[in-house]
């Protein structure tokens, strides 16, 4: 490692630290009154969400909601186009998110679950965004980055420069001042605050408000484990190693069964030496919520067959309700469609009244 990149870690090192502080007075403050808060959420709709999402966010959402935080959810339809040459099935896709988002316990008479495409004004606020960064700024994005770099020296479309823009907008039209983020997400955050800063310094404040039309939004930083798929590799809904919060208990019996593993019969959690495996004990634990040491203790001299079994009947059970809530839920997809339509009507109030204070503190009301 050289002197830069050195200097580089200390610097993320210190930003990560400062980062976990912030998120614990954060949950503390929510502990006491968490109407201070209003959380900004969500997912590109570009498949069925998965174990990795259910441990990773959607079950840390709910837990948020139920200490009574106002959580809005983001389905980032216009995201599915930055990087592919079509929509898919978006509309299905769009509303098989918002099922899932129903059926693992967010209320949607405390959430707010809209596809940002249909919010005109938060879009709009795109224009004004883009005047306070630069090309340069967005280049270094870590997203940005890894989208060029993937890409093989195809060019990137300017939505997908512009992607921490549009995530930007996401957060700020319905001024969100918390997003349940991992720590590689912290730069989109920052970009977020950011904008917020600069759009204050440069354009002001409407007539008669004493604070800026944007809070900084902070990061409420996530203690998710790190799952691989039922491959060993990343998990990934274009791999087919994931197992579907939607799947039958037979599709995820026969997912866990061809779950890689290795050829030493005996069970032990060691992550850096038996990585397959090891995941393998980290899902059964995380279903149980129980120590993934104790649960490859158990499993012991039982092999992969013993672990695999296991694997299978943990995730089942704990699906079982979220699953039997499900598939009532797409029984009445008129139902979804209306919580979404409900959603929309909301967030395009929140974001004409932001987009109006906007345009009061530019001086372009006319």
């Amino acid at each position: 490692m050289n002197v830069e990149e050195s200097l580089e870690q200390s610097t993320s090192d210190a930003s990560l630290a400062h980062a976990l502080e912030v998120s614990r007075k954060i949950e503390e403050k929510i502990a006491v009154d968490p109407s201070e808060f209003r959380v900004l959420t969500g997912d590109r709709p570009t498949g069925n969400l998965h174990l990795g999402h259910y441990f990773g966010s959607l079950k840390n959402r709910v837990d948020l909601q139920k200490k009574g935080v106002e959580t809005w959810l983001v389905i980032a339809d216009f995201q599915v186009i930055a990087d592919r040459d079509g929509t898919g099935p978006v509309r299905e896709r769009v509303r098989s998110l918002a099922t899932d988002y129903l059926a693992v316990g967010l209320d949607p008479e405390e959430s707010v679950i809209f596809p940002h495409s249909a919010i005109t004004g938060l879009n709009e606020l795109m224009l004004p965004f883009l005047s306070l960064v630069t090309d340069s700024e967005l280049r270094r994005n870590p997203t940005v980055k890894a989208e060029h770099e993937a890409t093989e020296g195809r060019p990137l479309s300017g939505l997908l420069l512009t992607y921490p823009v549009h995530q930007a907008a996401d957060i700020l039209f319905c001024k969100a001042n918390l997003v349940p983020v991992g720590k590689d997400q912290l730069p989109h955050l920052e970009q977020a605050r950011v904008i917020a800063d600069r759009f204050d310094k440069r354009y002001g404040r409407p007539e008669g408000h004493k604070t800026p039309v944007f809070p900084r939004p902070q990061a409420l930083l996530s203690e998710a484990v790190s799952i691989l798929g039922l491959d060993g590799a990343k998990m990934s809904k274009s791999r087919g190693n994931t197992i579907d919060i939607g799947m039958s208990a037979d599709e995820t019996a026969k997912r866990v069964k061809k779950a890689v593993t290795d050829s030493e019969r005996f069970i032990t959690y060691d992550p850096e030496n038996r990585p397959e495996v090891s995941n393998l004990v980290l899902l059964a634990a995380l279903a149980q919520e129980r120590d993934p040491r104790a649960v490859a203790e158990e499993i012991g001299n039982g092999g992969s067959g013993t672990l695999k079994k296991m694997v299978t009947e943990s995730i089942n059970e704990m699906f079982a309700p979220i699953r039997e809530k499900r598939a009532e839920l797409v029984q009445d997809m008129g139902y979804i469609d209306g919580i979404i339509r409900n959603g929309i009507e909301r967030a395009n109030e929140r974001a004409d009244q932001t987009l109006r204070e906007v345009l009061e503190a530019m001086n372009m009301v006319y």
